[in-house]
């Protein structure tokens, strides 16, 4: 029996995990492997005011720009001003985090001896790291210390399928409570109730609802739609943020050329002209916010009919490259691109849910017994658009606040009560599961091509026909066969989907990551876009 469900391993998840254990027993499941969700592939970094020269107050303006005015203000005070603590945690559990040259004796508590860079959309370098692969950093250390802890027990390979509420007591008790989750366990073939007082989705975002995303394979919305499903409401689904610079190359889909890049100096060119044309398009260039960037590149491919544009940093010297960029040079050289002596070729792709399940500042969302943190949630933290490594910082103060109200309030999350087992009836396997890969194309290719970075109402529309096509023909084949986790995934990315496209279709305006040609302007004033179950 245990006390606390964690749904999710990377940031936010083993964040909650961790600080939960000093008093209940907790069970983390992860539909694959426990490092296998976004964190850590992580590039850039975690940002902070370290800096003597930084204040709380840029930060938080910050955030506000990027976000275009839909940031909750309050939301963005609480995570940026708890920012210093979360760095000194995690640097007291190991993470190695760069420091400035001459400092090898530095105390690592004191954000001043932390080499600092500068992110897109940021005013001050304030992005501490650990070279270009941060997350998987922070990674290891929170794996680390959740192995240490006997309070905390991992099941790799379990696959939520949806959560336990009152109506799946025994005796019915009302849909208004959570108590846990049934998940697959892919090892057996059999779906295990698993139940307890509290419940947190750590599920991450929903990328690979797209064709071209710089998400992991398991970024495909579960926890998005699995509350939905129970009775929460979502927020600005239709935030989805394109990252500018993906690495085009046919044969490596999804790896991400961090932003660092082009704070560190990259400049973005036409790779045939060799025409620097960011500030063609924004006073700030390459440093201008994300949306901005990826709309100007989008641009500039779709004008000139070319498939990818250049990120160039070979003009630094070799060593300062190859000393900041590690992981990525070496990719690249395995790849046949020496980012020291030419450019990188780049696109867009989808790279992070800005919208979700709404949480309060305790990360409670609608339902008794269910909490969210990270990029499953709309806590308020991102607004329209996330600015840069503020994703991995959500992560780690939701994580917290979320054991921290569950702690406070444990004497008023009850005991769960008698649920029934799965139904086990449909225990026959489907000779047809190539209908699962043709949905599952079909959803990333209509998203990419009609609910992409630039939107019009007709193709939205056009989505949302395909949708309601879709829902019918998956419904049939979940109801009739076996569950497997492609089916499971299948069935959360059209309901992502259908969130994402309903969302846009309900903002008549263009705000920060949602830009469509039928409502260019931006209103006067900002409202979240809501959809209520």
């Amino acid at each position: 029996m245990h006390d606390v469900i964690v749904i999710g391993s990377g940031a936010a998840g083993l964040t909650a995990a961790i600080t939960l254990a000093e008093r209940f027993k907790v069970l983390v499941i992860v539909k694959g492997a426990i490092d296998g969700g976004s964190t850590t592939w992580a590039q850039g970094g975690i940002a902070a005011v370290l800096d003597a020269g930084d204040t709380f107050e840029s930060h938080i303006a910050d955030t506000m720009d990027a976000g275009a005015g839909l940031n909750d203000i309050a939301t963005v005070k609480f995570v940026i001003e708890n920012a210093p603590k979360a760095i000194e945690r995690l640097a007291e559990m190991g993470v190695p985090f760069n420091r400035e040259e001459g400092d090898d004796a530095a105390d690592m508590t004191l954000g001043e001896n932390w080499h600092l860079t500068r992110e897109g959309g940021h005013s001050h370098r304030r992005i501490v790291h650990v070279d270009d692969a941060t997350g998987r950093s922070v990674q290891t250390a929170l794996e680390k210390a959740a192995a240490a802890n006997p309070n905390i027990t991992v099941r790799a390979d379990m696959v939520g399928i949806d959560l336990i509420t009152g109506r799946h007591g025994v005796e019915y008790s009302g849909a208004g409570r959570v108590w846990g989750v049934y998940a697959l366990d892919k090892s057996t073939g059999k779906v295990a109730a698993l139940t307890a007082r509290a419940t947190v989705l750590a599920t991450g975002g929903a990328g690979r609802v797209y064709q071209f995303s710089t998400a992991p394979r398991g970024a495909t919305g579960d926890g998005i739609a699995m509350a939905w499903r129970a009775g929460c409401r979502v927020s600005n689904m239709e935030m989805m943020q394109f990252h500018p610079t993906c690495l085009y190359n046919l044969e490596v889909k999804n790896f991400l050329i961090t932003e660092a890049v082009r704070g560190e100096g990259g400049l973005l060119k036409h790779p045939v002209t060799g025409h620097r044309f960011m500030p063609d398009y924004d006073d700030r260039a390459e440093l201008a916010p994300r949306d901005i960037v990826a709309r100007a590149i989008d641009d500039q491919i779709k004008r000139f009919g070319l498939d990818y544009v250049h990120l160039d940093i070979s003009h630094k010297p070799a060593e300062f490259v190859i000393h900041h960029f590690p992981t990525i040079h070496e990719k690249l050289l395995g790849l046949g691109i020496d980012m020291t002596k030419g450019p990188i070729p780049v696109v867009p792709a989808q790279h992070y849910t800005c919208g979700g399940v709404i949480v309060d500042l305790d990360g409670k969302t609608d339902l008794p017994g269910l909490y969210a943190a990270g990029e499953v949630t709309e806590s308020g933290l991102h607004g329209a658009n996330r600015l840069a490594s503020n994703s991995l910082l959500e992560c780690f103060v939701f994580g917290e606040a979320v054991a921290n109200h569950i702690r406070a309030h444990w004497d008023d999350l009850s005991a769960p009560p008698p649920v029934k087992p799965w139904d086990e009836s449909r225990v026959t396997d489907s000779d047809e599961e190539v209908v699962i890969k043709q949905n599952w194309t079909e959803i990333r290719r209509f998203m990419w091509n009609y609910v992409g970075i630039v939107r019009t109402t007709k193709r939205l529309n056009r989505a949302l026909n395909r949708i309601e096509l879709l829902r019918h023909e998956i419904a049939d084949f979940y109801g009739s066969f076996r569950v497997t986790q492609d089916l499971i995934e299948l069935r959360n990315l059209l309901a992502t989907a259908e969130l994402i496209v309903r969302s846009a279709l309900k903002r008549h305006e263009s705000r920060g990551l949602h830009y469509t040609l039928d409502y260019p302007e931006t209103l006067p004033i900002a409202e979240d876009t809501v959809l209520v179950p």
